[in-house]
């Protein structure tokens, strides 16, 4: 199993290792080994709709009314959303919305309160 990282331009996992460089075989994108480790060191940095950094356990309020899959209703403009938690996925943030109960929402839905 390789351990060689994606390439950062099309995700392909064919990547090969030439001296210094990375080079990925399906688009022809040539980076450096130093820059992949110095991207991964960097942690992620979670923003809302207005660029206000979020961390775990914040409050937001939504911006924007969401329609939920599967015809479950509205999340309303306004709605306060207590105690966030960060991941990555589809969706940036975990919560449990009173009235819906847990689902994922995206950050550039929402605002820091």
């Amino acid at each position: 199993m390789s351990t060689l990282p994606a390439c950062p331009q099309c995700q392909s996992e064919f990547t090969y290792e030439d001296g210094a460089l990375y080079i990925c075989p399906e688009c022809a994108h040539e980076w450096s080994a130093q820059a992949t480790e110095v991207a991964e060191d960097a942690a992620k940095v979670w923003r809302d709709a207005a660029g206000n950094i979020l961390q775990d356990g914040d409050t937001v309020t939504v911006i924007k009314d969401l329609k939920l899959k599967g015809g479950g209703g509205v999340v309303k403009i306004g709605t306060k959303v207590k105690n966030i938690r960060l991941v990555d996925g589809d969706h940036d943030i975990d919560c449990k919305i009173d009235g819906f109960g847990q689902m994922g929402l995206k950050t550039e839905f929402v605002k820091k309160v």
